[in-house]
């Protein structure tokens, strides 16, 4: 690979997926000069926050592991250095990793514009070039070709046989059932499927309106019941009518409960 400019590979571990609070708790960098040279920067950081179960299960990184790490403030300046005038490569850093990384970076009183960087995504670049559609699951476990895509019929009939053709390669004695156990584990906890509110260390907040990804369902009961007054009189679903309604009398859902 030949470069023109130094390159910063980087990816980091975070304590959940929401990108305007949540804290990093690793970031490793590999910076490639144009000589070929290279160098290394590995850290573990205190978020100065619990890491949820569910994420430590993920990143193999507990609570104990970082209790001990330095601060993000306390690494912010040598982070840009490392990285001063450096084009940036990693896997979705467009959508998530320096998005997170410059919102860090402010919150620690430091300046940090990546879009003003090139940067080389590689997860979109793999999903430009390798499609992950329809056509390409026909070909991928049925080795053919998806000549009639978009035919309704066409479709439903390349569908059943990919889900005949996955029950032969990951299933249990063939039996359909044994798909069931296929599951993503969610970390972006959404309340509702309209994703209305969303979960965070372990409260509720708000995605739309005034209040949105600013303060916990009971910061708002405490400092605007009248606004959820509101919530409940408009046209939002049952769902979140419940929920708005229960908490106004101090009735708050717990994560991981049936819901």
């Amino acid at each position: 690979m030949k470069l023109t400019r130094d390159l910063v590979v980087f990816d980091i571990e975070t304590t959940g997926t929401w990108i305007e609070k949540d804290k990093i708790v690793e970031i490793a960098m590999i910076k490639t000069h144009p000589d070929g040279m290279t160098e290394i920067y590995h850290k573990k950081v205190n978020p100065e926050m619990n890491i949820p179960d569910i994420i430590s299960e993920l990143i193999g990184i507990t609570n104990e592991d970082v209790k001990d790490a330095p601060l993000f403030k306390d690494i912010a300046m040598e982070i840009l250095e490392f990285i001063d005038n450096c084009d940036f490569g990693g896997f979705n850093i467009e959508r998530f990793d320096l998005p997170l990384l410059a919102r860090e970076m402010r919150e620690s009183g430091n300046k940090f514009n990546w879009k003003v960087c090139k940067v080389y995504d590689v997860q979109k670049v793999y999903h430009l070039n390798e499609k992950r559609d329809l056509t390409a699951a026909y070909k991928f476990y049925c080795n053919k070709n998806h000549d009639n895509a978009h035919s309704a019929l066409s479709d439903t009939e390349a569908t059943l046989e990919i889900l005949s053709a996955q029950v032969s390669q990951y299933g249990k004695n063939d039996q359909l059932e044994s798909l069931g156990s296929f599951e993503y584990k969610v970390i972006a906890d959404f309340y509702d499927d309209e994703r209305k509110f969303r979960w965070w260390n372990g409260k509720l907040y708000m995605m739309f309106g005034k209040y949105a990804k600013k303060g916990s369902l009971q910061e708002v009961v405490s400092k605007d019941p009248k606004y959820l007054e509101w919530i409940v009189s408009a046209k939002f679903s049952e769902e979140i009518k419940v929920l708005v309604q229960d908490a106004l009398i101090g009735k708050f859902p717990v994560q991981n409960s049936s819901k």
